[in-house]
């Protein structure tokens, strides 16, 4: 199939309708057509897996060999559990090498496309032979009545007694993302979870502006928020902090807590002291360039205010220097929003769906899948295995 082309067929009544050609939604048809349903994707873009065409630089991280249900922020944090126990890391690569694609393991279990990301999308397109889509058809009404889903969307109308809601986030807008899962999913009674960007870089204040001028400084660090820790790099921006292991820390941010962030990871707590009696001339940003790029080195040092050579010092103000570094707190004035997140944490309430089904407890018919739910993923495919996880569960139950 050409993106953006349609294939629709006169064959309604549907067995299925998926609103939402992204990557839950066409897992979730393939797996619905595999069962000889008649199955229709309608989304308002004019071509499938757009989310899908960006992610991982280009080249689609497109799951993570590390997933596990902990690795997933729900206000149910055992809901993830079924889905992602039956449709594992593993059947996702199968299905990969099925179709020829390379695929490389970058750091952390993270699993990228050799090639492109078009290789992903032109898979499900290829799984998913004997569908229907409707692309570039914005859904004007859903209606519910004698167990049948009606949609209008474009100039047409279609129904069928299963409809899967596989519509995203708010996150990206750029991408045509909006809250139209909510909206639907509180016509029909379920709760919605807050939502709130994830994935996201933070904004800091003018009482930061000495590290706001440390713009496209990056370095390895170990980042916290809430009961969350993360080590990866963190990378200082004009706004305030981004990078992956500010990202990570971003999905547990609330407003007003702080972030800690550890500068020196593998130091122990008298590293300084250690130093001072090996090297009493060396100055503490001298001493902090070795491990830290110098102009970052020269900014905390300025922030410490410890001039002079370590000679000078005493241990204690050294150790108090030292623990410093390895709890130093942000407190983020706010991150830069759903424009620039990747995704959405909250959603569809877990609380009115089926584990094992997604299948709304109350309506039955209904289904909400991917990040339309209150399930999200850290960073580095995680959130993409959600999406074939809770994409299989649905398509496998209509």
């Amino acid at each position: 199939m050409v993106l953006g082309q349609n294939r629709i067929a006169s064959r309604a009544p549907y067995d299925v309708i998926v609103l939402g050609a992204g990557a839950a939604g066409m897992m979730a048809a393939r797996v619905a057509r595999e069962r000889a349903r008649r199955v229709l994707i309608i989304d308002h873009n004019a071509e499938p897996g757009r989310k899908i065409l960006i992610s991982g630089g280009g080249r689609c991280n497109f799951t993570n060999l590390g997933t596990a249900p902990d690795r997933f922020i729900s206000a149910n944090p055992h809901f993830a559990k079924s889905a992602l126990g039956r449709y594992a890391p593993q059947d996702f690569v199968a299905l990969v090498e099925a179709h020829g694609i390379a695929w490389h393991e970058k750091t952390l279990g993270q699993l990228f496309c050799d090639g492109s990301a078009q290789q992903i999308v032109a898979m499900l397109l290829d799984e998913c032979a004997g569908v229907d889509f409707a692309l570039g058809h914005s859904v004007r009404d859903v209606g519910h009545s004698d167990a049948m889903f009606t949609v209008s969307h474009g100039e047409r109308t279609d129904a069928a007694p299963a409809l899967i809601i596989a519509t995203g986030g708010p996150s990206i807008p750029k991408l045509g993302a909006t809250s139209f899962a909510y909206d639907l999913a509180r016509r029909f009674g379920l709760k919605v979870v807050e939502p709130r960007p994830a994935l996201v870089p933070l904004t800091l204040s003018s009482a930061d502006a000495l590290f706001q001028a440390l713009s496209g400084v990056a370095t390895q660090v170990v980042t916290r928020a809430g009961r969350a820790a993360f080590r990866e790099a963190a990378l200082f921006t004009h706004r305030g902090l981004s990078g992956p292991a500010i990202l990570q820390a971003s999905s547990y941010w609330r407003h007003g807590e702080p972030v800690m962030v550890d500068f020196a990871p593998d130091a122990p707590p008298d590293w300084l002291a250690t130093v001072k009696r090996a090297r009493p001339r060396l100055s503490l940003k001298a001493a902090l360039a070795e491990t830290l790029p110098a102009r970052l080195a020269e900014a905390l040092a300025g922030r410490l205010g410890l001039a002079g050579q370590l000679g000078g010092q005493s241990d204690r103000a050294l150790m108090d220097a030292a623990r410093a570094l390895k709890d130093w707190r942000f407190t983020p004035t706010g991150t830069e929003g759903f424009a620039k997140a990747e995704v959405t944490v909250g959603g569809i309430s877990t609380d009115g769906l089926s584990s094992q089904t997604m299948m709304a407890r109350k309506v039955p018919g209904l289904f909400a899948i991917g990040e339309a739910v209150d399930v999200t993923g850290w960073l580095g495919g995680y959130n993409f295995q959600w999406a074939w996880a809770s994409g299989v569960a649905a398509g496998g139950a209509v």
